[in-house]
């Protein structure tokens, strides 16, 4: 017995678990441990640096900010991001209810159609819509060709406004809310249904008493992403005029070059993150749901002929409004005016988006592997804590994060200079703050959590009893790893790849602030381009983007097909 106990003591360790004599699992530190400890470090430095920022001295700066554009920041910031948590909650689950209990013509497409807005970045609407609505765009200049109409006699609502700016935003980002709905609308359980059609509740009733109590949690999950994508939000709102924390960041740090101030505004913008957190916490109030685990078809209601007019057009306007309207006006742009630089330099920002959104895919894929299986070899609370906040990045601004790794590398290669300076007679120049490393190492602490999310629950499935087979073969922790999960992974690491680098592809504010001299990417070139009001020569690069943001969709729908078990509804 002895023996025995010693022998799976050897194994386990192997692998970097221990066990004590009453077969207890003892956690000892190994390599896997430490590199979670190293890599949540590393994503927690901007904010470290943020949070120190607060107690520096910034001068009269920081009074005139106070006196001049905070209430400002506040007030649009507040106003912006409540106007679309309330729009993107009544749209999203409008729609996924509908899609999801009700017979109605479309339906089928709309299940997946509906996500396509998550295709096109905020800035990229918002340079069409204004290509489109502005005085001289088409739909004003028809208005006053068919009734003749002169500068001065009619009323049309400004798009380049905080209102403007709340509905495509909302428009862009209702998926969310609609994506974690539905599918918590796909899960719920027949016998509660059940029990309410023998109360006597109708559709509605159901609805409102049955559903959406038990879907609240998933709802207030969606709210969630899309407050910290608003926050996060800076093309959309800076093109608009509308001034907010994310522009703010912005203008104090290349505006005024005062990268303390900016790094306190950075601390408040943080601070809405957190409260966006903490409200999610809070609003759950320990309160748990749960269903039945025996799935069926969930039961349909059919509509009458007004009813699925209605249901038609409450789906179908997102769309079009989203994403319909917006690829085409791109498109017409792209093909009549097109970007000058196309063929040229066109093709070079083009290999610069996709080398970064390469790396830091594979980055991003490569660091989640380490954290979930850090954490398979070792789920203590210390890991686990660890691994909270490696992931927490994503709800980060990219403007917060830039600034919080720009400061500590500026300095860095300060030092180096003249550390080389004086004792060489020569200096590097900006090795780590002014190349392509700092972009990826924001993407990275940006958007690890994406990848990591998909990973660990990947890494969840497979089961432990396939370690122990690897382990009486001989194999170690790498090897077990690398010899039989990753291949299990495979596609679900492939998964995690495409969603990074979409993001990454997508992502303007850390860009904007981060990007070496004279690097551009097919973000920033949009951005650039609508800045100085070339918005047609702009096309070309947001509609490359936009192709590329249909590829995580298309995985999302085929996801979310396969999402019931045991029910036969595509």
């Amino acid at each position: 017995m002895a023996e025995h106990t010693t022998s799976q003591t050897s194994d386990l360790t192997g692998s970097g678990l221990a066990t004590d004599g009453a077969g207890r699992r003892a956690h000892r530190f190994s390599a896997w441990t430490v590199s979670t400890f190293l890599i949540a470090l590393l994503v927690a430095l901007p904010v470290l640096v943020i949070l120190a920022h607060v107690f520096f001295p910034s001068g009269e700066v920081w009074d005139h900010l106070v006196s001049t554009v905070l209430g400002r920041y506040l007030s649009n910031t507040v106003v912006l991001s409540l106007s679309v948590a309330i729009g993107t909650t009544l749209i999203g689950t409008a729609c996924a209810w509908l899609v999801v209990m009700c017979r109605f013509p479309g339906r089928r497409l709309f299940e997946w159609a509906l996500l396509l807005p998550l295709a096109v970045p905020t800035y990229v609407i918002a340079y069409a819509y204004t290509d489109f609505l502005q005085f001289a765009g088409p739909l004003q200049s028809a208005l006053r060709d068919w009734f003749g109409w002169q500068y001065g006699d009619y009323y049309f609502p400004d798009i380049r406004s905080l209102g403007g700016a709340s509905l495509l935003i909302t428009m862009v980002l209702y998926p969310y809310v609609y994506l974690l709905a539905r599918a918590s609308f796909m899960e719920q359980s027949v016998s509660a249904l059940d029990v309410g059609r023998t109360l006597g509740l109708g559709p509605w009733r159901m609805f409102k008493r049955i559903a959406l109590p038990l879907s609240r949690p998933a709802i207030i999950g969606g709210v969630s992403l899309v407050l910290m994508e608003t926050l996060n939000e800076f093309g959309a709102v800076q093109f608009f005029g509308v001034d907010t924390f994310t522009t703010g960041i912005y203008r104090t740090w290349f505006g005024l070059g005062e990268p303390v101030a900016a790094a306190q505004l950075a601390a408040c913008l943080l601070v809405f993150v957190v409260l966006v957190v903490v409200l999610e916490r809070v609003s759950r109030g320990g309160r748990q749901y749960h269903t039945s685990a025996r799935y069926q078809v969930l039961p349909e209601y059919a509509l009458t002929s007004g009813q699925a007019a209605l249901a038609f057009l409450v789906c179908f306007l997102p769309i079009l409004i989203g994403f319909i309207v917006p690829a085409l006006i791109l498109l017409e742009m792209a093909i009549t005016t097109g970007d000058a630089l196309f063929g040229t330099r066109f093709l070079e920002f083009a290999f610069n988006s996709f080398i970064l959104a390469s790396s830091a895919a594979l980055v991003a894929v490569g660091l989640a592997v380490m954290l979930s299986y850090g954490a398979r070899l070792n789920p203590s609370a210390w890991v686990r804590g660890a691994n909270r906040v490696a992931a927490m990045g994503y709800a980060i601004p990219g403007s917060v994060v830039a600034v919080g790794i720009m400061i500590p590398l500026a300095w860095a290669d300060q030092q180096l200079n003249l550390f080389l300076r004086d004792s060489f007679g020569f200096m590097v120049g900006l090795v780590l703050s002014g190349s392509a490393f700092v972009l990826i190492y924001a993407y990275t602490v940006r958007f690890l959590a994406v990848s990591f999310n998909t990973v660990e629950a990947s890494l969840g499935k497979v089961t432990p009893s396939m370690d122990a087979a690897a382990r009486t073969l001989g194999q170690t922790a790498g090897g077990t790893l690398r010899k039989v999960h990753t291949p299990i992974m495979r596609s679900s690491l492939l998964a995690a790849g495409i969603l990074v680098f979409v993001d990454v592809m997508k992502e303007l504010p850390a860009t904007i602030i981060l990007r070496p001299f004279n690097f551009d990417t097919l973000a920033v070139r949009a951005y650039s381009l609508a800045s100085d009001e070339r918005l047609a020569e702009s096309a070309m690069s947001s509609l490359a983007i936009v192709a590329v943001g249909i590829i995580p969709v298309v995985i999302l729908s085929l996801a979310m097909r396969r999402s019931r078990p045991g029910s036969d509804r595509g």
